[in-house]
């Protein structure tokens, strides 16, 4: 990556915008979104969004001459007046105070780029494609807008607020538990339908009596990438893969799979001479522990040997045991 994603903290800092006319008003427009204090350098004639700004009290105007001084301490400064010259001009002011600089249509004077966004407020989604295909990331953003529901920033929202009680009453892996049962299961679906009263009122009653209904809780996934590379991975697999605890998976295995996982998954490689006996074992220790278990594999877990035993060692146990079929051609099945 040429550029690190990151998300920069706004609130009571002043974001500078240079320019009078409409590419300065989308700055703005996205600016408004935060909680920061707004600035418009412009020396000329406002487009009239801009002005009603100023009018509401939404964005302070600077209108006198453009100093160092002017983006000394500002959290990000975005160039836009429309004027390569001027930009050009503009970006060595700002670069001397030491900002942060967006210059609209120039990626080479960029200290960072504007991303599109999913806005679900608290929950934001940032896409770029380092300035290189800004159409493909309009179209992810699309595909973002119809997979994540209007109002799922108000269930973040609530979940941001009883996180207190919750490490109150609840241990590391109890709090993970609830908020993957939040967001998975019966909660979000009641918010989703705009059943937010009966929802909250779950969740609370849930960290009261120590944690997420142990119904909801599974003990073993059994995990297939299928046939062919990662980009052929079903959505359930890879959502399987970012919910786990711990990853089992053979010597054989091709590791790049595990990007899916959460940063802080375990991963366990399963020696390929050991017993399956041992393996499930070892699977059905993490599950008691309430630990979400996936065995990740390239085989067809309805056909596969050792998927087999581990599903039999699992309902001995008296655990469950879920399957998640990758995608196979009918010759390898």
């Amino acid at each position: 990556m040429k550029t690190f994603p990151m998300f920069l903290t706004v609130a009571g800092r002043r974001i500078v915008i240079c320019g009078g006319g409409e590419q300065a008003a989308q700055k703005c427009r996205l600016a408004l979104k935060t909680e920061a204090q707004i600035v418009i350098a412009a020396g000329g004639e406002l487009d009239d969004e801009l002005a009603g700004i100023i009018a509401q009290g939404q964005a302070k105007l600077h209108s006198t001459d453009v100093t160092v001084e002017v983006f000394e301490g500002a959290a990000l400064v975005f160039i836009a007046t429309g004027c390569k010259g001027a930009d050009g001009a503009l970006h060595a002011i700002a670069k001397a105070a030491g900002a942060i600089v967006n210059v609209v249509d120039q990626p080479a004077l960029c200290d960072a780029m504007t991303p599109s966004i999913v806005d679900r407020d608290p929950v934001v989604v940032a896409i770029g494609t380092e300035g290189t295909a800004p159409v493909l990331a309009r179209q992810i953003k699309t595909r973002m807008e119809e997979l994540l529901e209007p109002n799922l920033g108000d269930l973040a929202a609530l979940v941001g607020r009883l996180r207190d009680s919750a490490a109150h009453h609840l241990g590391p892996i109890q709090r993970r538990d609830l908020w993957r049962w939040v967001f998975t299961a019966s909660p979000r679906a009641d918010f989703t339908a705009g059943r937010e009263r009966p929802a909250a009122l779950a969740i609370k009653n849930a960290i009261a009596n120590g944690g997420a209904p142990a119904q909801d809780l599974p003990g073993l996934c059994l995990v297939s990438t299928g046939q062919g590379g990662r980009d052929m991975m079903t959505l359930r697999s890879v959502k399987r893969l970012q919910d786990a605890d711990v990853i089992f998976y053979d010597g054989a295995f091709d590791r790049s799979y595990l990007e899916f996982a959460r940063r802080d998954a375990e991963r366990v490689e399963a020696p390929r001479d050991q017993p399956i006996e041992t393996t499930s074992e070892q699977m059905i220790k993490e599950a008691r522990a309430n630990r979400r278990v996936v065995w990740l594999t390239h085989e067809n877990p309805e056909t596969c040997v050792q998927c087999g035993a581990l599903k039999s060692a699992f309902a001995s146990a008296e655990l469950k045991c879920e399957t998640v079929a990758g995608v196979f051609s009918p010759a390898t099945e």
